[in-house]
């Protein structure tokens, strides 16, 4: 499957069923923090969670609407990227993405966020990215602030999670 070199040291690749173990342990070793933001470490208790997951994304690859890569350093899983759809009529699609705890501060969001985008506007040929974020998610949104996407918006009550309304800002770029 694709893989795709980010620096020496870093690369995304597809996600595939034999990673299943490593993408469930990266996810249980962060469990606290990446579900303080995002819904998905509530449900995933097992590694056969993480095969459905990644199931469901190759699925989603082979009907051409979008798919999630891990994202390796030094040879280790240190989270995921993907496209969360893609809107052919439109040319668009919303990326996603987190770290596990031993990942973060290295750079590797932002890098494969830029991967992700120039991937999007070059070789797929769409119009548009978005980038939806918590709006206390500080250290999240400083990624596509970083990367010159526009402030569109903010979706209140996005969804609730951990017992509160969390708000979503809406981020976007334009390849032109």
């Amino acid at each position: 499957m694709y893989k795709a070199m980010i620096d020496s040291e870093n690369y995304i690749a597809i996600l595939e069923p034999r990673h299943a173990k490593e993408l469930y342990q990266v996810i249980d070793e962060s469990r606290e923090s990446i579900g303080k933001w995002l819904f998905f470490p509530k449900k995933t208790n097992k590694i056969e969670d993480s095969v459905t997951f990644i199931e469901k994304s190759l699925k989603r690859l082979s009907q051409n609407n979008g798919y999630w890569a891990g994202i390796w350093h030094n040879g280790k899983l240190a989270g995921s990227i993907g496209f969360l759809y893609i809107d052919w009529s439109a040319r668009r699609t919303e990326i996603g993405y987190w770290l596990g705890d031993n990942y973060k501060g290295k750079g590797l969001a932002t890098k494969s966020v830029k991967y992700f985008i120039e991937h999007a506007f070059n070789d797929l040929d769409l119009k548009k990215i978005e980038i939806n974020v918590a709006t206390n998610n500080m250290k999240s949104r400083a990624i596509p602030e970083r990367l010159g996407l526009k402030e569109e918006g903010i979706i209140r009550n996005y969804e609730f999670l951990n017992g509160e309304y969390q708000d979503r800002v809406i981020y976007g770029l334009l390849k032109e």
